[in-house]
């Protein structure tokens, strides 16, 4: 039995929460919610591994077509996926180019890494294709800009695929905070990050690729800033830029109207993963994966007088957690939609201008800026 508190009203939430919070079709979202779209998935790399099995589990979902560089690599994704067509670069034509031109692909999963997003994600919205790009949905506010410019025009669907905000626990600690449990909430704390040895191969730390700690994870922490936070007046940070020219340690601290939030992700030190909101009734902690919650921590302030022990929720998720936002792309394109209500446009364009901002002050700067 979770705990109740005195508060009569309500907290107040982020729009995109409250969306996802009304979202019935997450409640069940292997529920088929209308026709049948096939699906085209661009790279193989190691997130399409796990996102691929949760499309496929869908059952208004048809796995049509994988693209790679590589023939061979293509094929072998989809043999073992059941993706029915491989196209690889071949002379003159890319397996991109190759797939943006397969009629039966309506709708496409872009898994390829943040330096690419722009490029690839233009390329399918010219064809007319609906996009559900890997977060960030591309390198620069300018970037974001012209690819929901270009979304628009042609009248396509486009969401950057932050999956935390249609995942159960946070929908479930989001009702939490509705329900007046925390009282009205003044700080989050956020942590995410590991250790990793540089390695300039590596996607994390190829500047080209967009790598480092802000477009990679810092996301997921801010997804709970602003949730129950909003926007916030003013920022500093403090970073460590590595040798690569990424930054592998990023601290942010945020001031709002009526709070503050300290957020930090890292590769150079080994973190817990956890958020922790706090209100004037209660808090709630957020253990292990922020991205994708299975443990959710609640005290109310009542509890904590009385000397009465936490309340700890399991969360159950479907699949790996990435069916629900696939649910909701799916959603939106049956329904006509250009954007999601949980993850429009607006919330994709403010994230990506506070972290331009954010390189300007610590000195990352990414080849993508000047185009």
């Amino acid at each position: 039995m979770l705990p109740q508190t005195s508060s009569a009203a309500s907290a107040a939430l982020a729009p995109f929460a409250d969306a996802a919070l009304d979202a019935a079709h997450l409640e069940d979202p292997l529920a088929p919610t209308g026709r049948t779209l096939g699906w085209g998935v661009v790279s193989t790399a190691a997130i399409a591994e796990k996102v691929v099995p949760d499309i496929a589990a869908l059952p208004d979902a048809r796995l049509v077509a994988v693209s790679s560089r590589a023939q061979d690599r293509a094929e072998d994704f989809a043999r073992r996926h059941g993706v029915e067509r491989a196209y690889g670069d071949t002379d003159g034509t890319t397996g991109l180019d190759r797939l943006a031109a397969d009629p039966d692909v309506e709708i496409v999963y872009v898994a390829t890494p943040h330096g690419y997003h722009h490029r690839d994600v233009s390329a399918l919205l010219r064809a007319g294709k609906h996009v559900v790009c890997e977060k960030a949905l591309a390198m620069t506010a300018a970037e974001v800009r012209d690819l929901t410019r270009l979304a628009r025009a042609q009248g396509v669907f486009l969401m950057e695929a932050v999956w935390t905000r249609m995942t159960p626990g946070f929908r479930t600690a989001m009702g939490w905070v509705r329900e007046g449990r925390l009282g009205r909430v003044r700080s989050v704390e956020g942590t995410i990050g590991m250790h990793r040895p540089v390695d300039p191969e590596h996607r994390l730390f190829r500047n080209a690729d967009g790598g480092g700690v802000l477009l990679d994870m810092m996301v997921y922490p801010l997804t709970w800033t602003a949730a129950v936070l909003g926007s916030p007046r003013s920022w500093s940070v403090l970073a460590e830029v590595g040798p690569t020219t990424v930054d592998v340690d990023t601290a942010l601290t945020l001031d709002f109207d009526h709070g503050r939030a300290h957020v930090s992700g890292t590769l150079a030190t080994t973190v817990p993963h956890q958020v922790t909101i706090s209100g004037t009734g209660g808090w709630l902690r957020v253990d292990g994966r922020i991205n994708c919650p299975h443990t959710l921590v609640l005290q109310t302030a009542e509890r904590q007088r009385a000397g009465a022990a936490p309340v700890v929720e399991h969360v159950a998720v479907t699949g790996a957690g990435y069916v629900f936002e696939m649910r909701e792309a799916t959603r939106c394109v049956q329904e006509g939609l250009l954007e999601s209500p949980i993850m429009p446009w607006a919330d994709s364009l403010e994230l990506v201008e506070l972290f331009d901002r954010v390189r300007a002050e610590i000195g990352v700067s990414y080849p993508n800026d000047a185009r």
